[in-house]
């Protein structure tokens, strides 16, 4: 199978733009950002940077409060008329932040304080550029063939994804309500972005948060923002992603593990689009489309009542379902070409094409981990491969056979084997052997666990260590469903 060969994120190599006239700090964005990995612009002042925003559209903009010839504010306003999906991060002084808290009320990304700390201004400049990649890149629906130019793709031609497609269609123009429900892997950010940019909101910015990755104690801060001393550790105010993205379109993701408490202020920001911050008396009103996703059953959670009933009636006004890989396995070669393709590209390789003996073993694959398992698959036989064509002994240990009948599961790798699979991935060049050895060992310690204690989560929480939401958003990770992960199909019992 011929395999056209292109790099969608090679397109995507963010521009920076630093609109601040210190010299130390101007030094300090040369010295840590730029090429390769992005491309760094300067100005030292606000009608220069303005105009380097007209002619560039920069993916992040860090703008200082104070500037030679007017204030960060105006600068900002002059930005988001220009482009309101371009993330400003401000740089203030700790005596000057209420025009940084003002500029963020009105849709500015976050704000550093002076002198800037290397660590914290890397995290903040990456999530910006995150943010900047899902408002900017456009996610296509690739029913035959990918057009050029930068985008991520929805791939698939079976009856159940071009219902999806055909949802899409319907739903992105109405200003309403969407829930997006599926297993992990299966694309829902995906759908929720092409929702975004098909949608009257695509000149607005579009956030998302993962509800399962923020402990409990601090996704409520994220969503609705907090006062100064509103507990213990809030330094500052700090605005929430609901007031952040007013106009715009917010998705949250995860949305099934949310507590109740959150759940009753999310129904009211639905119902009433207003909220208070934590700590804080005043009323905030917003204008947010909300996209919610999640890979669990919320009818079976409103009937043992973890789910607010009301929430659910809410969140589903629209509702759609991804198909999990294993029942679209007719669409497996057209995502095996288009990921190929695209991570030849990325990691520097020149596959064309894949032997039909190595499309075979993929096909028998179970892929509990859907699409994100599958990408990750071919990266790492990518990593392997030599020369053009993807032979099977390129395909990571996992997918091999034993038994001439069923493929091995990353749980069933024989410890003995870390030697061989240590080398294969050092001789394959990889540069995350930890990152893959620690994923192989957590996926089976857990998934043994679970096995022992039948699927009890809380048991096996208990068990290992750790708390429920825990275990759950490590199962996510590791591509396997905390609902509805097929223990018995997976285990044979022991002993």
């Amino acid at each position: 199978m011929s395999t056209p060969i292109r790099n969608d994120f090679e397109a995507f190599r963010p521009t920076l733009l630093v609109i601040n006239d210190e010299p130390s700090i101007l030094y300090a964005f040369r010295k840590f950002f730029g090429e390769p990995d992005a491309t760094l612009l300067t100005a030292s002042t606000a009608a220069e940077g303005i105009e380097l925003v007209k002619r560039h559209r920069p993916d992040v903009i860090i703008l200082d409060v104070h500037l030679p010839d007017d204030n960060g504010l105006n600068t900002f306003h002059h930005i988001h008329k220009f482009d309101a999906r371009i993330p400003v991060v401000f740089i203030t002084g700790h005596g000057t932040t209420d025009m940084a808290i003002e500029a963020i009320k009105h849709g500015a990304f976050d704000y550093l304080f002076k002198p800037l700390e290397f660590d914290a201004l890397c995290e903040v400049v990456d999530r910006a550029m995150k943010i900047s990649r899902l408002t900017r890149v456009p996610t296509v629906v690739a029913d035959e063939q990918v057009a050029e130019g930068p985008s991520d793709a929805l791939i698939g031609r079976c009856p159940a994804m071009r219902e999806v497609y055909s949802a899409i269609g319907r739903v992105a123009p109405q200003d309403v309500t969407v829930l997006i429900a599926g297993e992990s892997g299966t694309g829902k950010e995906l759908v929720a972005r092409a929702i975004y940019h098909h949608s009257r909101r695509a000149s607005g910015p579009f956030l998302a948060i993962n509800c399962a990755a923020i402990p409990e104690s601090l996704l409520e801060s994220e969503l609705f923002g907090h006062e100064k001393g509103a507990f213990t550790g809030a330094d500052r105010l700090r605005v929430g992603k609901f007031e952040q993205c007013h106009g715009g379109t917010l998705f949250l993701d995860e949305i099934g593990d949310m507590t109740p408490l959150t759940q009753t202020k999310i129904l009211r920001v639905l119902q009433d689009q207003q909220f208070e911050r934590v700590g804080g008396n005043e009323t905030i009103h917003t204008d947010v489309r909300v996209i919610a996703a999640t890979n669990r059953d919320l009818q079976a959670a409103v009937a043992d009542g973890s789910f607010r009933r009301d929430l659910y009636y809410r969140l589903s006004v629209f509702s759609i379902n991804l198909p999990p890989l294993r029942e679209r396995r007719e669409d497996l070669p057209l995502l095996v070409e288009h990921y190929l393709g695209r991570y030849s590209r990325e990691l520097g390789k020149s596959v064309h094409e894949i032997a039909p003996e190595t499309l075979d073993i993929l096909r028998r694959h179970p892929w509990s981990g859907n699409v994100r398992e599958l990408q990750s698959v071919l990266k790492q036989a990518l990593l392997r491969a030599t020369g053009s064509v993807l032979i099977p002994d390129f395909l990571p240990a996992s997918l091999h056979v034993d038994d001439g009948s069923a493929p091995r599961t990353d749980t069933e790798i024989n410890f003995g084997d870390w030697d061989r699979f240590i080398r294969e991935q050092i001789e394959a060049g990889s540069q995350d052997v930890y990152a893959a050895a620690t994923a192989l060992t957590e996926r089976r310690v857990l998934t043994r666990v679970l096995e022992h204690t039948k699927g009890n989560q809380v048991q096996a929480a208990r068990i290992l260590g750790i708390s429920r939401p825990t275990l759950r958003a490590k199962l996510r990770s590791l591509g396997l469903d905390p609902d509805r992960f097929a223990w018995q199909e997976t285990f044979q019992p022991s002993g």
